[in-house]
């Protein structure tokens, strides 16, 4: 699937009354999810354990 098709597809998932900001929301949320799943198959994320101390240390 295409990013366009892609935008699409999430576009329509969302009711008729979503303004362009509910649009806008989805669409970054959605692109951060998979740049995420990129950097774990590249290795660069960090597991359960040393995400928890990263945010326990910034609390």
């Amino acid at each position: 699937m295409t990013i366009k098709e892609e935008a699409k597809r999430i576009i329509d998932l969302l009711p008729n009354e979503a303004s362009f900001d509910d649009i806008i929301h989805a669409l970054y949320i959605t692109a951060k999810f998979h740049r995420g799943e990129h950097e774990i198959r590249e290795g660069k994320g960090v597991d359960d354990n040393t995400a928890r101390e990263i945010l326990k240390s910034r609390i």
